[in-house]
This record gives C-alpha cells, sequence and structure tokens, in this order.
C-alpha cells in the first residue's frame, strides 16, 4: 500500500531510517488521517472521539516507515489562563508510537518537530502527560506544574483536581510561577 499523499509538507527529516514530516491537519488527506486515527487506536486503551477531535486543526508530527505510520503528534492552539492573562498556547495531544518501534529516537523526533512550531508560534508549550510517559517528557526538558489546575467551563470556573500533577510546560521566554494555578479553556471530553 502506498503511502497517504501529504498535500504540503512544512519539513521533513530523516528519523532512524523513517521519515518525519510536519504538516497542518488541512494538508493531510483522508488516507494520512485514517492512519494517524487508527495508530492512536491502538496506543491508547480508551481514546474516544473527543479525544481525536483534540488532535485535530494544528499542525502534526507525522513518522513513516515507508507506507506504514509508526508515530504520530500533534499541536493545536488552546488558551491557558495564569496569572490573570490568557496565554496563546501550543497544547501537544496524542502522541504515541507504534509499540514495536518505540525506544528508536522517533517519540523525540515527533517532539522536536512540536517544539520548533511551540517555540515559534505560541506564548507557552503545555500538555498532559499519563503517568507512563512522565520520564519520557521529563528528559525532553518539560516541567511539571505543580500548582492547581481548573478550567474555565460554560458555567465558570471549576477546578479540576484529578488533573493536578499530569500538566506540563515547555520552559521558554515567558516566566510562569509553576506553584501557581493555572486553568484551561472549554472543550468537549478530556478538558486537560
Amino acid at each position: 500500500m502506498p503511502q497517504p499523499r501529504v498535500r504540503r509538507r512544512e519539513s521533513r527529516f530523516d528519523v532512524a531510517m523513517a521519515d518525519l514530516h510536519t504538516s497542518h491537519t488541512a494538508d493531510l488527506d483522508a488516507g494520512a488521517l485514517r492512519a494517524a486515527r487508527a495508530l492512536l487506536d491502538t496506543g491508547f486503551v480508551d481514546l474516544s472521539d473527543s479525544d481525536w477531535e483534540h488532535a485535530l486543526g494544528g499542525v502534526h508530527a507525522l513518522v513513516w516507515d515507508g507506507a506504514e505510520l509508526i508515530g504520530h503528534a500533534s499541536v493545536v492552539q488552546r488558551r491557558l489562563l495564569h496569572r490573570d492573562r490568557a496565554w496563546r498556547t501550543g497544547y501537544v495531544e496524542g502522541v504515541v508510537v507504534r509499540a514495536d518501534h518505540r525506544r528508536h529516537g522517533h517519540g523525540a523526533a515527533l517532539m522536536a518537530g512540536l517544539e520548533r512550531v511551540i517555540r515559534t508560534a505560541y506564548d507557552i508549550g503545555a500538555l498532559s502527560a499519563t503517568e507512563e510517559a512522565v520520564d519520557f517528557y521529563a528528559a525532553l526538558g518539560w516541567t511539571r506544574w505543580k500548582g492547581p489546575t481548573s478550567a474555565l467551563t460554560p458555567s465558570g470556573l471549576r477546578r479540576t483536581p484529578d488533573d493536578d500533577g499530569s500538566v506540563y510546560v515547555l520552559p521558554g521566554a515567558v516566566p510562569m510561577d509553576h506553584s501557581a494555578g493555572i486553568s484551561c479553556d472549554w472543550r468537549d471530553g478530556d478538558l486537560w
């Protein structure tokens, strides 16, 4: 099966005998999007349609081994509230590398592609890490948010204590107090 067509490539890198492509959702054809969704379904036990939707509308990093998609991650725009300011945030979603291709640098390559986008297009970068991924993100220099988390919901600000400690930010030019509160914008499904 030939590799699904990517209409426009923003960048391309060789990654340990695989190819890394970054492209906006609008520039991926239906086959590439189906392959990404299928890969996320294998990497996340309880991936919902809302989870998939959260990964759309921004820049995707895709690692291909020939015609097979073996890695995916995306960064989408969100607003995070911190210290009475709404920060334009590059929020990382849907990071997965196929199980038989892990520990070969593909995950780090995916994140490097997205970090370039975050550093040039957003005030800050953020993500919500599963417990299994904490060491991975920490090794890449992402910092755990130590303060309380909340969400700005249609009925007002609501604490999200179950998400405390799972939010990570990409250190950059914007100084932030990681022990203070941080809030995310509203969306269907998982808020963080």
